[in-house]
């Protein structure tokens, strides 16, 4: 995997100097590969990660795995772009197993979420079966760990 690429899918808010010197490459050479993934679309964007759980009103997530039937001629992209076109779509997954697509959605409210997935995605040609999941607590994102320190279990490192 790409050095550069690890480092900032992990953390994209290093400067491009601390980039070069984590990698030991020329700053101006760091700036020229980046431009070039995000022209050529392999980095798509930046974003922060945020705790939710702690942002009061901030709404419910769930994922839902969907069951589908394929279509003959576009198998599953057709299907797929007709539901990530909702703006209640945060993610969507194309999976193997015992679902097809997993689907990632935000809403103010259970019911709402729930309304949505009776409303429109089971509506959507193709959908055989749904199973929604709401999300109750975050314990890990993007790599890192949403639970906060406990309390030091009192033992000590002896070297």
């Amino acid at each position: 995997m790409d050095k550069l690429l690890e480092i900032l899918s992990e953390n994209s808010s290093f400067t491009t100097k601390e980039l070069a010197l984590m990698l030991g490459e020329p700053e101006d050479y760091i700036n020229a590969q980046i431009k070039e993934y995000e022209q050529s679309g392999v980095i798509k964007g930046y974003q922060a990660i945020v705790d939710w759980d702690k942002v009061p009103d901030a709404g419910v997530t769930a994922i839902i795995e969907l069951k589908v039937t394929p279509k003959k001629e576009t198998g599953f992209d057709e299907i797929a772009k007709r539901i990530m076109a909702f703006e209640e779509v945060t993610s969507m997954y194309l999976m193997a197993g015992a679902f097809d697509f997993s689907v990632m959605v935000k809403g103010d409210t259970m019911q709402e979420v729930a309304s949505f997935v009776a409303r429109k995605i089971s509506c959507v040609e193709g959908i055989k079966a749904t199973a929604t999941y709401f999300m109750l607590k975050t314990y890990k994102l993007g790599g890192l760990s949403f639970v906060e320190d406990e309390e030091p279990d009192g033992r000590s490192m002896i070297l």
